[in-house]
This record gives C-alpha cells, sequence and structure tokens, in this order.
C-alpha cells in the first residue's frame, strides 16, 4: 500500500516562514484590494421619478454644476439628462496640494416612460443642486387592454 499525502505547493518555503524574518510568506503574494491608480468617481445622478394622470416629475441631484452645464434631450417617451462638470485649474504659488477630489467630465442619465413626452409644455428647474423636470404626457389615445378567452 501507498501513503497518500496532500501536495502542498509551498512546502519548501516552509522553513522560510518558521524563521523570524521581517517579512511574512503571505506577504510574497499579496494582492491588494484597491488598484494603485483609482478610476475618476463618477457623481451619482440621484434620481426621483413620480407620476400622476397628467405628467411624470423627475428630480435629480447634480450639485457643483452650472445649469449652462446641463443638457435635456427629449424625444418621444425617451428622456436624456446629460452633466457636463469641469474642473478648475488653480495654481498658488508655494502652495502643495494634499488631497483634491473634484471630479470632471461628462454624465448622463436616460429614461424610457411609459408615454410620449408633451415636449413643448416640458419644463425644467436648477435651484440648489437640485434639477426638476415636469414633463407631461401627451394626449392621446389610452391604452386599451385585450380580455384573453
Amino acid at each position: 500500500m501507498s501513503n497518500l499525502t496532500r501536495f502542498e505547493p509551498f512546502r519548501p518555503f516552509r522553513s522560510l516562514v518558521d524563521i523570524e524574518a521581517p517579512w511574512n510568506l503571505e506577504d510574497l503574494f499579496y494582492v491588494p484590494r484597491m488598484p494603485m491608480f483609482r478610476p475618476m468617481a463618477e457623481p451619482k445622478m440621484t434620481t426621483d421619478l413620480t407620476q400622476d394622470d397628467n405628467a411624470f416629475y423627475l428630480k435629480v441631484e447634480v450639485p457643483g454644476v452650472k445649469k449652462e452645464d446641463i443638457h435635456i434631450a427629449i424625444d418621444g417617451n425617451d428622456v436624456s439628462i446629460s452633466v457636463e462638470t469641469k474642473k478648475e485649474v488653480e495654481e498658488k504659488k508655494g502652495e502643495t496640494v494634499l488631497c483634491s477630489e473634484r471630479y470632471y467630465g461628462r454624465w448622463n442619465r436616460s429614461f424610457s416612460l411609459g408615454y410620449a413626452i408633451d415636449d413643448v409644455r416640458a419644463q425644467a428647474k436648477y435651484t440648489d443642486g437640485v434639477l426638476t423636470l415636469t414633463l407631461p404626457k401627451k394626449g392621446g389615445a389610452a391604452v386599451k387592454e385585450i380580455a384573453v378567452h
């Protein structure tokens, strides 16, 4: 009969682990959980969407954006919001930047709603970092349900 032993690929290095050393065997194969170069954080465009019989109401948080940099497009029942933020370069002589968490770029949100939107009567307001859209539903044929026999 033969004795079965479990294969241990790092068995030759076990003696190194037992020696008191300033490093550990696990440190040789350490993989950091966070990447060294993080991508720029995308701002959250948190949204509330409600409706009644006449219109959809959309509230989108876009703090720190100028209203000239907000673009809204309506195509039938599709609504797209794009926001562009720009990071201004500010240099002061003798000052060192220790941390900068501001972001810049272009972000989009799109919604496909259940009714066509009357783009002529649609309204948009931007106050205190909140974009509020009133999107009236286009009048037309009501949804007709068909009974299954």
